[in-house]
């Protein structure tokens, strides 16, 4: 019931994984947000660097766990190895409840939603019932479908899923790629770009914590870097291949994320960037150049983008709950491997589940918000059990050492973009303590039933 996975995946799958589970639809959307917090084209880009920065540290700093602890469960091994069991199942508890299923949900409503740009019949206007106050529209029906489409590819095997994923990967970096190139040989404006650049920007303590509080849309635009981890049992020489993966694909995809705001910011006035129609910068700026035609290629893009990146979580994501079913940790059939196909398919069909319990529920995108104190508490905890760990098992701490440089710089700025948050907006806070928290008497209840 508990036989091991097997190791199939390249490097190369591993960085497609990387860069492909890292660019869903933030790249194309929360520029705009940004702009309208900060109030200046500078600061902007100045902010994606920052969260470029601050990316490639956590990758990196993560690199030393993943090639000295190379198991499948991630960030879950992690703590379990470097603190202990409750900590472990807090943050399993955390990303099954809604870090990993809500940000699914919340992609493949998207997919659903730019899908209803090319086809009006997908809409939440066009309601096939109603149940009391609860309405059952197209765009979640949709929704709904692709979850269970993608999590049925990752059933049948892990080659489909990862040559999925490869697919997709390569297609949205090569999108990417030809939005910055047709942004600057078409519509890219020297004049614009300096204008919003030196628009005048008074560096004040408060404007630094405008900046960290902004920061945040941008850091979950890249934040499932660490989704890698979660399958390293099923990825070859993972000592070697997982921090390449990390940096490769990290590297790549802050690179295009910063030609992207560029791209915006060369073509866009600021203030065009911060009222962009639905907030899709991606689309005002290439409808600039194109119409409506580059408004629906960006459509398209998108899509791509969004299928791509949940395809990547959910045949990562079951991989932890798999792995805390084998320790006894969560519903022990999860735990079961099937013989055809070597896939967690219990773990796989429950997240299915629960993916599409959000998607009906509707209000996942709000739980979102509430775990994004919670996700970075649990990045600024691993990263400080780095020297945890350097101290706890000094004798099997050989493989790979990062420089201390990375995982310090991360911990400052990521405690520091904690504190804001805390100040700034405490509706951050409390809730996704709240769901943590949660999970303390489902542990004891659960170790209970164990003995």
């Amino acid at each position: 019931m508990t036989q091991n996975l097997k190791r199939t995946l390249s490097l190369s799958d591993a960085v497609s994984i990387v860069a492909g589970s890292m660019i869903g639809c933030g790249i194309f959307i929360v520029s705009a947000d940004i702009a309208r917090q900060v109030n200046s084209g500078l600061l902007l880009i100045f902010t994606w660097i920052l969260a470029g920065f601050i990316t490639l540290c956590g990758g990196l700093s993560l690199c030393e766990l993943a090639a000295n602890i190379t198991e499948e469960g991630g960030q879950y091994v992690y703590l379990k190895k470097i603190f202990n069991e409750k900590i472990a199942f807090l943050y399993g508890w955390t990303l099954f409840l809604v870090i990993q299923t809500g940000t699914i949900a919340a992609v493949c409503v998207a997919f659903a939603k730019f899908f209803g740009i090319l086809i009006p019949y997908i809409s939440t206007e066009n309601i096939l019932f109603r149940l009391g106050c609860f309405n059952f529209s197209t765009q979640q029906m949709f929704a709904i479908c692709t979850v269970i489409f993608l999590s049925y590819i990752n059933s049948k095997g892990i080659k489909y899923g990862v040559l999925t994923q490869n697919i997709f990967t390569v297609t949205k970096v090569l999108s990417l790629a030809g939005l910055v190139i047709v942004g600057l040989l078409f519509g890219f404006n020297a004049h614009i770009l300096q204008a919003n650049l030196h628009m005048p920007v008074h560096f004040t303590f408060e404007t630094i914590n405008i900046m960290a509080v902004a920061i945040v849309g941008a850091l979950f635009a890249s934040i499932t870097w660490n989704n890698i981890t979660f399958i390293a049992g099923e990825v070859k020489h993972p000592q070697k291949n997982i921090p390449k993966a990390l940096v490769f694909g990290v590297a790549l995809v802050v690179s295009l994320y910063l030609l992207m705001n560029l791209i915006y910011l060369g073509v866009l006035p600021l203030n065009e960037i911060q009222t962009a129609p639905q907030d899709i910068v991606a689309a005002q700026t290439i409808g600039s150049i194109f119409g409506n035609t580059g408004r629906d290629i960006i459509a398209v893009i998108i899509m791509i983008s969004a299928f791509g990146c949940a395809n990547g979580m959910i045949l990562t994501g079951s991989r932890v709950y798999y792995k805390m079913a084998k320790d006894r940790a969560f519903f022990r059939p999860l735990a079961l491997i099937n013989r055809k196909t070597k896939v967690p398919v219990n773990s796989l069909w429950a997240q299915c589940a629960w993916i599409c319990i959000l998607i009906l529920w509707g209000n996942y995108s709000e739980l979102l918000d509430f775990v994004i104190y919670a996700s970075l508490l649990f990045y600024i905890l691993v990263t400080a059990g780095i020297f945890v760990y350097r101290s706890k098992y000094p004798h099997a701490n050989k493989k790979f050492r990062i420089n201390n440089f990375f995982p310090i710089t991360f911990l400052i700025l990521a405690t520091y973009i904690i504190i804001c948050l805390s100040i700034y907006k405490p509706l951050y806070t409390i809730p996704g303590l709240l769901i943590t928290i949660a999970g303390i008497p489902v542990f004891h209840i659960w170790k209970k039933s164990n003995k």
